[in-house]
Parts: structure tokens; sequence; C-alpha cells
């Protein structure tokens, strides 16, 4: 994602710029490179769809975008007052507003909370899961621990933590079943633990948008090691034994608990999710590797 201005133009075609600019954002391309055959936006979906198609993607449009739960971009058509339509741009489950060219006013609001016209999600055209090779070894250590006892409870930050195979981290919330998101975990992957990496934080502070470890609602502090490179590959944090299931991307609930503005920043850089696959302690300065 990239930040893009809404171009100038007449009033009259401003959603369909407004559009253009959230979908330049997402494809990380110049607003001008995308086609924009008139001001009406039925007319610009379809030239859209079939440049989106040129580079493997498409626009799918979305049947209840109220309640659409996916971690991934999507724009939606948002009937603003007084009387004037915006496109904003989504992301996370629940998903909240990241870009907002039109009414910047909506920006860091939940999708939920919008009276939205249609949507339409941003999507590979290619299904296919390609094999990952084998990376180079990973290594990095332990800076912070900390557990909720309970759904949007403050965190508390641990010397020690009791990992616990299948279940996470004791005194967790979520090794509980009674995180947030537990309802939807179940017997899936990813819901035992989470990690964050240590220099995203520093670099939030560098910009001026700072976020304290426990303001992350994540498990495990690292530092000196790429957490994103973990998915799909097993992990040692001290000797416990990790998998990496998925990103830990944000949502707008991490945003309510945390601050406003805390969305949009942590996108793709917001952690891991992982399964703790043994028992064992892990304290601070604790090494993490790949295995």
């Amino acid at each position: 994602m990239i930040d893009v201005e809404l171009p100038p133009g007449p009033a009259a075609g401003a959603l369909a710029r407004g559009f253009a600019t959230c979908l330049a954002s997402v494809t990380e391309m110049p607003v001008a490179d995308l086609p924009l055959p008139d001001d009406d936006l039925t007319h610009a979906l379809g030239a859209w769809r079939s440049w989106l198609a040129e580079h493997g993607s498409g626009l799918v449009p979305i049947a209840d975008p109220v309640h659409f739960q996916w971690a991934g971009w999507w724009i939606a058509v948002v009937a603003n007052p007084p009387g004037t339509d915006v496109a904003v741009l989504a992301f996370g489950t629940p998903p909240g507003v990241v870009l907002s060219p039109q009414a910047p006013a909506l920006l860091g609001r939940a999708t939920a909370d919008l009276r939205i016209r249609e949507a339409y999600a941003v999507a590979s055209l290619d299904p296919v899961l390609h094999r990952q090779p084998a990376g180079a070894e990973l290594r990095g250590t332990v800076e912070g621990l900390a557990v909720a006892p309970a759904a949007e409870a403050p965190m508390q930050l641990l010397e020690v933590a009791q990992a616990r195979a299948g279940h996470g981290f004791e005194g967790d919330r979520y090794a509980a079943g009674a995180g947030t998101f537990s309802s939807r975990g179940g017997r899936r992957p990813g819901y035992d633990l989470t990690l964050i990496a240590a220099e995203v934080l520093d670099e939030m502070a560098t910009a001026g948008q700072p976020l304290e470890f426990a303001g992350t609602r994540r498990n495990v502090l690292t530092r000196g090691i790429d957490v994103n490179a973990l998915v799909g590959r097993r992990f040692r944090i001290g000797d416990v034994l990790c998998e990496g299931r998925r990103l830990c991307e944000p949502c707008v609930h991490l945003d309510r608990l945390s601050g406003p503005g805390i969305l949009r920043p942590l996108i793709h850089r917001g952690g891991l999710r992982a399964d703790v696959l043994t028992d064992g302690e892990i304290r601070l300065g604790a090494p993490v590797r790949s295995v």
C-alpha cells in the first residue's frame, strides 16, 4: 500500500477518481497509470477489471459488505452525508478504513458502521498454492512476553511464560478459549500464540506513531528475526517448538483498543500467528530460531 492523493478533476467524477486512488494505493501503481475512460464508475469498473486481469488480479463483487470478513484489500462505495458517495479502502478482520481520499474523516472507521452501497475485493486470479523453497536459518531473541486473562483486558507483561502445546501461554485469554476471536479458532491452527517484531515498533515511534508492546496485544516481542519469514516454518522460542501459520494482520478491533491510526501502519507488519507444539518455559532473552 502506498499513499496516493486524489487527482484533480470535476466534482461529477469525484467517485470514480476516489475509487481509482484506492486501487492505485493497493496495486502500488501511479494513479495516472490506471485507465480512467470517463467519469462514470460503472464504465471505469469494466476498464479496471480488464487492466487488473492483465496483471493476474481482479475485482470481485461483495454480496454482503457490511458483514464481510477477509484479511485482504477491498474497496467500498459509501454513502457519506450530505448526500455524496465516496470510495474508501478497507482492510482487516474486522475491517476498518485505511484510506479515504474523498472524505479523510472516515479514516479508521469500522466498515460495519458505514452505509455501504457496493463493494469489491481486490484478489488474485491464480489460486495455485506454490511451494516455498526452504529459507536460510533465522535467529533472534525474545524482548517481551505478555498475556491478557480475558478478551479486551489489559495486557500483563511477564518475565517468564509457561507455554502449553495446543493452547498457548498459561494465563492468556486464547489459551483459555476466551479471546475476542476464540470462537473463530475452534481447532483451527494459528490461535495459540502471536509474535511481533520490535523493529516494527521502533519504526512506528520514529515516524511519530508510538505503540507500546502491550498495545499490540501480541504475546511475544522479538528482535533480530523476520517473523513474516516464519510463515509455514517451524521454529523454537527457547526450547518450545512452534509452527508459524500466517501473518497476524491488524484489524479495527486493535485500532479501537490501542488508539486510532494503528491499523494502517501495521498492515503486513502486525506479526505472526503460530501454533505451540510442545510444552515449555520461555524467558526474556530466550533465543528464537528456525528449525
